[in-house]
C-alpha cells in the first residue's frame, strides 16, 4: 500500500501545480489576464501567458518572444533555465508537474479501448522544436523584423484551451472577428482531446517541445532511475504498465520517460529505484572509463 501512495501523492501535486500556476482568480471574474511582475517568470512546463488565471510565462512562448525580436537576441534566461531544470530532474517535470499532461491523464482514464502509437510518431517533436520554435520566429519576420510565435500561433492546443476558448466566449469583439485560424486551432486542441481517450499523453509524444529539451537530459539528470539485476525476474510488469512504451528493465532513463513512477510501483521485487544524486551518473562513468 506504501507504494501505491507515490501515484496518490503525484495526482495531488499535479493538481496543485494546476491550481497554483493559474491562481489569478480575478481574471476570471474581471476578465482579464494577469499583468503583474510574476509574469517575467517562466513555469517549467506550458502553461498559457493569455490565460486570465496564469500567474506566469510559457517558457515556449517566452522563448518565440525573444527569437522573434527585430534585434537577435539569444535568450540566456529560458534556455539556461530550461537546461537548468533538465540537468535536475530530466522529464520528471512532465509526469509530476505539467497540467496539460494532467488532462490528458485524467481523459485517459475514460474506459475504451486502448492503443499504442506507432514509434515514428515520437520523432515529429523534434522538428517541431526546432522549426516553429527556434527557425521560423528567427528567420521568417514581418515588414519590421519581428517573428510571429509560429508553435503558439499555428499549433499550441495548451494555448486555445486555457487562453484561447475562454477569451472568445467573454469578450464579444473577439466573436465578431474570429475564423479560420481559430477553429483550425481548435480542431487540432479537439483532436489531442479526443486521441486522449485512446492512447495515452499524444500530445507529449507526438508535439511538444518541452519534451524534446528535458528528454535529452533523462540519462544524465540527477534524477535517475536504476534497476538491480540481480533482483529483476524478467517478468516485464513495467513494460505492461508503462503508459509510454518503454520497456524500463533495457532503457530506465530513456528520453520518452516522464518519470510517473508507475514502473517502479508496480515492480513486484523492487528492482527498479528512483534517486536524486550524481551517484549513478558517476558509476557509468567510471565502468566506461574502465572498459
Amino acid at each position: 500500500m506504501d507504494k501505491f501512495k507515490s501515484l496518490i501523492n503525484r495526482r495531488i501535486i499535479q493538481i496543485l501545480t494546476l491550481i497554483g500556476t493559474n491562481s489569478y482568480f480575478r481574471g476570471f471574474i474581471d476578465k482579464t489576464i494577469c499583468k503583474s511582475n510574476t509574469k517575467m517568470v517562466c513555469v517549467p512546463f506550458m502553461n498559457c501567458y493569455s490565460c486570465p488565471g496564469a500567474r506566469f510565462s510559457c517558457p515556449i512562448g517566452s522563448l518565440q518572444a525573444v527569437l522573434g525580436k527585430r534585434k537577435k537576441y539569444f535568450s540566456f534566461y529560458i534556455f539556461g533555465t530550461l537546461i537548468m531544470l533538465g540537468i535536475l530532474f530530466g522529464r520528471l517535470i512532465c509526469g509530476f508537474l505539467c497540467p496539460f499532461g494532467f488532462l490528458q491523464d485524467m481523459i485517459y482514464k475514460i474506459p475504451s479501448k486502448k492503443y499504442k502509437l506507432h514509434k515514428i510518431f515520437k520523432y515529429v517533436k523534434y522538428p517541431i522544436l526546432l522549426v516553429t520554435v527556434i527557425i521560423l520566429p528567427m528567420f521568417f519576420t514581418n515588414d519590421v523584423g519581428t517573428g510571429a510565435p509560429y508553435f503558439c500561433k499555428y499549433i499550441c492546443p495548451v494555448g486555445t484551451l486555457e487562453g484561447g476558448i475562454f477569451l472568445v466566449l467573454i469578450n464579444k469583439s473577439l466573436q465578431s472577428i474570429i475564423g479560420f485560424l481559430y477553429f483550425y486551432k481548435l480542431s487540432i486542441l479537439i483532436v489531442i482531446l479526443v486521441l486522449s481517450v485512446f492512447m495515452y499523453r499524444p500530445f507529449c509524444k507526438i508535439f511538444c517541445p518541452l519534451a524534446v529539451i528535458y528528454g535529452i537530459f533523462n540519462k544524465v539528470s540527477f534524477y535517475q532511475i536504476t534497476i538491480d539485476n540481480d533482483k529483476c525476474i524478467s517478468c516485464n510488469e513495467c513494460s505492461r504498465v508503462c503508459k509510454m512504451d518503454i520497456n524500463p528493465k533495457e532503457n530506465q532513463n530513456s528520453a520518452e520517460c516522464i518519470r510517473c513512477g508507475e514502473c517502479i510501483t508496480y515492480c513486484p521485487t523492487d528492482a527498479l529505484k528512483s534517486s536524486f544524486s550524481l551517484k549513478n551518473n558517476k558509476d557509468k562513468l567510471i565502468k566506461k572509463e574502465v572498459n
